[in-house]
This record gives C-alpha cells, structure tokens and sequence, in this order.
C-alpha cells in the first residue's frame, strides 16, 4: 500500500514539475515564430536566442525529474 501511494507521489511530483516547463517553452517557441514573421532577417539570431531559452526551461523539468527520485 505504501509503496503504491509512493509511485502516485512520485508521478505527481514530476507530472506538476513538468507542466511549467512544458507552457514556457511552448511560449518561447510561440514568441519566436511571431517575431521571425515580422522580422525574417533576423531568424538567426533568434533561433539561437530561443534556444537557450529552452535550455534553461527544460532545466527546470530536469530538476522536477530529479526530485522524483530523491522523494523514495
């Protein structure tokens, strides 16, 4: 039985570390397609901007998946 509410625990915990990560990406991602549309030239730059902005966002859900474990 505890070992059951353990694993739900766990899931939770990474299921609710993943959520915000996973909509500031999406707004990253969202916000850079907007701004190529406006600005084609400079989609280089951008791009490159937009992903070190979700390197650091996927850093948060790599947290939330490391703190699954350290919770058993």
């Amino acid at each position: 039985m505890e070992a059951g509410l353990l694993a739900i625990g766990k899931g939770l915990a990474y299921g609710l570390a993943a959520i915000g990560p996973g909509i500031g990406i999406g707004i990253v991602a969202g916000k850079a397609v907007e701004a190529m549309a406006r600005q084609p030239e400079m989609a280089g730059r951008l791009q490159t901007t937009m992903f070190i902005g979700v390197a650091f966002t996927e850093a948060l859900a790599l947290l939330g998946f490391v703190l699954t474990f350290l919770l058993g």
